[in-house]
């Protein structure tokens, strides 16, 4: 079972909603942030050092202090407002013409400790330090993390009343992607629930791995200082917007390499055709058709590269995954490149920017091959997350981005 709780929500008034939600802290540099900014941006909270002149070093203490500030004269401006009661709340996004509908949730600190809520990526202990100390200084998850759950119909009927009305936000963010949010008002709904949510026996981490771990050591640290805790203190508690799994989609996560480790593009071709089909596919850009099958970019051609039977495990969560066939057979193997997360000569690059972009970087001659696999699949994922398994490095994209400042949730006495 999960534990689950509504809570009073700090959020815009409908007539600011669209100027101060912004995108996460995660997907833009200072600069861009900076650029980004109107007014009453949520960017001046989760990326204060954009107030100063230069750009401050995100991780000194002046920033973190100037978050704690923005944060309270936000609301002193009635640029946030607390809600009056505690509540659930629907968050929808619509992208490329389909929406995905999510509640807005706060979840216990300890399901993450003990594995209700389960994680599928290693964190890094100096992102998560990062996280904690803009939560312990706001006593606030000032933006989510974003879950998934096991389909429920009952929630998706609760769900679906509600989004048969008019939103109290709907607008469209500058990329192209709509947003809405509705307040549920009811406490029987809210009661409801939270019982149904009890009886799901897990959580899944799509996105916010970092943002996750960080809550839930604050959560263990304000546990440590309360001598009187009993658990349902607001800060056991932090923000997630979660979606039923059927909802969602993950987008392909791209790799592109620097050079062919000494080999002539003959000689790699020769070593590529020793564990993979190789078909010349031309000049237009290809797109993977299915599990085991990629796409490579070289020297102005696109090839079809799919994986020879017995080359890799679909018996194995992690085996089955094209992203660890790639690794294995190519990047490894031929390539040389053992590890993802180390190595300066491969990048990644999200499937939301095309593969247009995978062949502009070669042609540019900054990288020399390129290589597109097929989406993982939420059920993939699900898989892995049960079995305790970790995905390799880069291997899921969610979009559309949560976009943060939508609501809050302050544990602060």
């Amino acid at each position: 079972m999960v534990r689950i709780k509504p809570f009073k929500g700090i959020r815009p008034p409908k007539e600011f909603a669209a100027e101060v939600a912004s995108r996460p802290y995660d997907v833009l540099n200072s600069a861009e942030a900076k650029a980004e900014a109107t007014e009453r941006s949520l960017l001046h909270i989760i990326k204060p050092e954009i107030d100063f002149e230069p750009i401050a070093d995100e991780h000194s203490q002046q920033v973190y202090d100037k978050a704690v500030e923005n944060f309270r004269l936000w609301r002193e401006r009635g640029w946030l407002v607390q809600e009056a009661k505690e509540c659930y709340y629907i968050y929808a996004q619509t992208m490329d013409g389909r929406t995905q509908y999510g509640l807005v949730m706060c979840c216990h600190f300890e399901d993450y400790l003990c594995g209700a809520i389960k994680k599928h990526e290693l964190t890094r202990p100096d992102k998560e330090e990062d996280r904690m100390k803009h939560v312990r200084n706001q006593k606030a998850n000032i933006e989510p993390v974003f879950f998934a759950y096991p389909d429920c119909e009952e929630v998706d009927a609760i769900v679906a009343k509600y989004t048969s009305q008019p939103a109290e936000y709907d607008f469209t963010a500058a990329d192209g992607f709509g947003h809405k949010l509705w307040v549920i008002g009811s406490d029987e709904d809210n009661q409801r629930i939270t019982e149904l949510f009890a009886s799901i026996p897990a959580l899944y981490v799509a996105d916010g791995h970092h943002r996750t771990a960080a809550a839930a050591r604050v959560g263990a640290e304000c546990k440590a200082a309360n001598p009187a805790h009993t658990g349902e203190e607001e800060y056991c508690y932090f923000l997630a917007v979660t979606f039923p799994e059927s909802h969602l989609r993950i987008i392909d996560y791209n790799r592109v390499v620097k050079d062919l480790n000494g080999l002539s593009e003959e000689e790699f071709l020769h070593a590529i055709d020793s564990d993979f089909v190789v078909e010349k596919m031309g000049s237009e850009i290809y797109t993977p058709t299915s599990l085991h099958n990629f796409s490579m970019y070289l020297a102005g051609e696109w090839y079809s590269l799919t994986a020879k039977q017995g080359r890799y495990d679909d018996n194995d969560p992690i085996g089955v995954l094209d992203v660890t066939v790639l690794s294995d057979l190519v990047l490894d193997k031929i390539l040389g490149i053992s590890d993802l997360r180390t190595s300066k000569r491969i990048d990644f690059v999200g499937g939301i920017r095309g593969l247009g972009e995978l062949q502009r970087r070669v042609d540019c001659g900054e990288m020399k091959v390129a290589f597109a696999l097929y989406p993982v699949s939420m059920r993939q994922l699900i898989d892995i997350a049960d079995t305790g398994n970790i995905m390799p490095p880069k291997t899921t994209w969610f979009e559309p981005k949560l976009r943060s400042g939508v609501v809050i949730h302050s544990f602060e006495e």
